[in-house]
């Protein structure tokens, strides 16, 4: 067993968080009452931002478990204890649940007028496509696929996460078993359930719109935004009962080549996505990036390519970089800081189609619902210890080098 205490600690950092999520969703309330669409949209931007992380996290843990990466294990608590985080969001969906007539056009798009516009309205024949999509577009069939997704989600994270703490205490070689065998089987569900979420909360922003690979491009900028706050956690997981004092700098070299990875991959799919759009030239599907190609998010559109992939990538391409713990850091709350810009460029234009735009609200949702993700997620890791500690491949975890 590996000499450390269990986690005790983080009372005044939950506390912060906590107190700061209150106060960030009371202020958004307080938006809401004064410009309701606006703050539904920030609402969104925040929500999406944050529970993408945590059940990229989900996924990451069954992914690994299904390959049977074992350097990894000194890695794996955190995300799990990232990933059980995403119970707090059962509660922070409910505002989307009431409020999804000012963010979604298709909950009534007869009434629906586009924001940013002088009363423009859904013509007869865009009714009349809506109207064959009511079948999947319609609130009762929503709210039964929010069940679905987070009853598979909170299912695969507590699973995996209970068998994992209960082997802290027994040692019991089976529970690494029923992990790896788990794992590989919950895998199509949680690809299918965030896909779907990510057409419902995104692409259905733009109902007319479709593309089939916007679920995996949601996915994407989530697992990258993963392995930062993995990162982030890592470094500062320091004392006698954090477990970075035993992570090696072989370890921070794979934490930066997969950043590095995710950082190509999302730019991959962004960029096939466009491609297949553009080479069609179908006029229902090319408004999405008519929209934030030209105009007044055209120098967002650039900037976003330059600085959320250009930029990162030659970064991280350096190898003393990804050797530098603090550096690495550094870098990880960069891109989660472009993760946060790609999110606004995904959601805003859909409220704001004359080009980029701000409201206060943005600021409060994105603390109010970050405050009590982070704050839930503290309160679970205290009492636990910090990493595997009688998993059978920590050893060899802790003895990691490069091949």
């Amino acid at each position: 067993m590996i000499a450390v205490d269990r986690f005790n600690g983080g009372s005044k950092v939950m506390t912060l968080a906590g107190a700061i999520g209150v106060i960030g969703l009371v202020l958004t309330i307080v938006g809401f009452v004064t410009a309701p669409q606006a703050t539904m949209f920030s609402y969104l931007l925040a929500f999406c931002y944050w529970l993408g992380i945590s059940v990229a996290s989900i996924i990451m843990v069954a992914i690994f478990h299904t390959a049977k990466a074992k350097w990894i294990t000194i890695l794996r608590r955190s995300m799990e204890t990232m990933g059980a985080s995403v119970v707090v969001f059962v509660i922070l969906l409910l505002p989307i649940l009431f409020g999804a007539k000012h963010i979604f056009p298709w909950v009534d798009p007869a009434a629906w007028q586009f924001p940013g516009t002088d009363g423009v309205k859904f013509t007869e024949v865009e009714l009349h496509h809506l109207h064959h999509k009511h079948p999947y577009l319609n609130l009762t069939f929503f709210y039964i696929r929010q069940a679905i997704y987070f009853g598979v989600w909170i299912f695969v994270a507590w699973r995996l996460r209970a068998w994992s703490t209960e082997q802290d205490n027994t040692g019991a070689l089976e529970l690494t078993v029923k992990q790896r065998r788990f794992s590989p089987g919950s895998l199509p569900f949680l690809a299918l359930t965030i896909t779907f979420a990510g057409f419902d909360w995104l692409m259905t922003l733009t109902p007319l719109w479709q593309s089939t690979i916007f679920g995996v491009y949601y996915f994407a900028g989530s697992f990258l935004a993963a392995f930062c706050v993995l990162t982030i956690a890592t470094v500062n997981a320091q004392g006698k009962d954090g477990y970075g004092t035993l992570v090696t700098t072989a370890h921070y070299h794979n934490l930066g080549k997969l950043m590095l990875a995710f950082t190509a991959f999302w730019a991959y799919i962004a960029f096939s996505q466009f491609l297949l759009i553009w080479i069609a030239n179908i006029p229902e599907e090319a408004g999405w990036f008519k929209l934030r190609l030209e105009g007044g998010w055209k120098p967002m559109s650039i900037s976003l390519f330059v600085m959320g992939f250009v930029v990162p990538f030659f970064t991280l391409l350096s190898r003393n970089l990804k050797l530098k713990p603090r550096l690495l850091a550094v870098v990880a709350v960069y891109l989660l800081v472009m993760h946060a810009v790609d999110m606004y460029w995904l959601i805003w234009p859909a409220f704001s189609p004359q080009g980029p735009s701000f409201h206060w609200t943005i600021i409060t949702a994105f603390a109010g619902v970050g405050g009590l993700a982070v704050a839930g997620a503290i309160w679970q890791a205290r009492g636990r210890y910090t990493l595997p500690v009688k998993d059978p491949y920590i050893s060899e975890s802790l003895r990691y080098v490069q091949p």
